[in-house]
């Protein structure tokens, strides 16, 4: 019984055809125990005929099956589910503020033809100032360095001086004597020694005024009374807000008359300074708009001054571009390019570059919103481009569009029609 088992075992790892006629032996001749009488290499007898026709009809139901299941699980096209592009995205408020998506709404607006040249940022004029001593004076203190924010009346410096002292002994002096004259009164005093008392202050006091104290700190050494605090110290204010730009000297330097000591600016608005041809300067004016472009970021401008001569070398005529330096974007002797607005206008409606995007299939696009958070494309042409803004056509006045973020948009949208076959 126990080689009946085993040759039931091997016979069905060998065909079904076999595993049929190991059946057949094993409710057949139960004296059977020697192997070498079973027929094994043929296969053709009643049993392994019908085993073959068994195993034709399976793989045929399989082959059916397979096929039926394949056209249920692609659809009746038998194709892989291919999927279309997606035509709109919808992203929340939160996912919007995280990628920075920002909208505009789109008007009509008038853009001149491009003046594009290189330009370098520079210092406003009229908005810096430079401190300097009035008399010769060594530097006894710092009180404000390099790159410092100071406001107007802010102390920078002091100095001594020996001029300095001289006249504050004098204003000291002729400060006691009107007073005496003063105090005695009209009656005793001659008008004469009561005018020249008015007269010598006055002077003593321009001098010291002159020479660098203001008008607190004069006022301030009268009320002490005391001659022996006309030492020649005085300071130095800043005459506005801003930032010190330089500070070109060291504690203890004798400084002469006209030295720069510190130079202040106010970096807020800046001039960027541009060369034209005369052909180009003749398509500007006064107050035409600009656009810079400093690396990667965009700054607003306006011409703000053109000089009447040209330069003798380059035969170009410089003119200045106004520039409202936010966040500190730009920094005087910083290259940049500039692209002023000619007189030659044209009306369209006028949005951002980074706003247009190039479609999947070449075609210039803007996403529109049409309900709150959801975008959908929209081609449109591209009319003219001046700096960082385009005149375009294809959409209707008044629509909001993606005016920031649109890569993320149309990435997102990517996402939403993404075909998992590759297809």
């Amino acid at each position: 019984m126990k080689n009946r088992l085993v040759l039931l075992m091997l016979l069905s790892l060998a065909s079904p055809s076999a595993l049929l006629v190991a059946e057949g032996y094993a409710h057949g001749d139960e004296g059977l125990d020697d192997f070498s009488d079973i027929e094994m290499d043929d296969g053709h007898g009643d049993h392994g005929d019908e085993g073959h026709q068994h195993e034709k009809e399976g793989h045929g139901h399989e082959d059916d099956g397979h096929e039926e299941e394949g056209h249920d699980a692609h659809g009746d096209d038998g194709g892989h589910g291919h999927g279309e592009t997606a035509s709109d995205v919808e992203l929340s408020a939160a996912q919007q503020r995280i990628a920075g998506v920002e909208t505009m709404i789109v008007k009509r607006q008038s853009l001149g033809d491009a003046i594009t040249v290189p330009g370098e940022a520079m210092l406003n004029a009229y908005r810096t100032t430079r401190v300097t001593p009035r008399t010769p004076a060594q530097v006894m203190k710092r009180h404000a360095r390099l790159g410092d924010y100071v406001k107007k009346g802010q102390g920078l410096v002091t100095l001594s001086s020996v001029e300095m002292a001289e006249a504050q002994g004098v204003l000291m002096e002729t400060n006691v004597e009107l007073r005496r004259v003063k105090k005695l009164g009209r009656k005793v005093v001659s008008e004469k020694r009561f005018v020249a008392a008015q007269i010598a202050y006055q002077q003593a006091y321009a001098r010291v005024s002159a020479y660098g104290m203001t008008k607190q700190q004069i006022e301030s050494l009268i009320k002490t009374g005391d001659a022996t605090r006309a030492t020649g110290e005085f300071h130095l204010l800043s005459f506005q807000d801003g930032t010190i730009i330089s500070d070109d000297f060291v504690v203890g330097e004798l400084i002469q008359p006209g030295y720069v000591l510190m130079e202040i600016s106010d970096e807020s608005v800046l001039w960027v300074e541009a060369r034209l041809t005369p052909e180009d300067a003749a398509r500007i004016e006064l107050g035409s708009p600009a656009r810079i472009q400093a690396g990667k970021h965009w700054l607003s401008g306006k011409v703000a001054q053109a000089r009447h001569t040209l330069d003798q070398t380059t035969r170009t005529l410089a003119v200045h571009i106004e520039v409202v330096n936010r966040h500190d974007k730009l920094h005087p002797g910083q290259f940049v390019t500039a692209v002023i607005e000619g007189n030659k206008k044209r009306q369209g409606l006028v949005v951002p570059v980074v706003a247009v995007l190039r479609s999947p299939d070449g075609d210039w696009q803007v996403f529109v919103e049409v309900a709150a958070g959801r975008f959908e494309p929209k081609e449109i042409e591209v009319l003219d481009t001046v700096g960082d803004q385009m005149l375009i056509q294809g959409i209707a006045e008044g629509v909001t569009i993606v005016a920031k973020g649109a890569f993320f948009v149309q990435s997102e949208m990517a996402k939403g029609g993404f075909d998992p076959h590759n297809h």
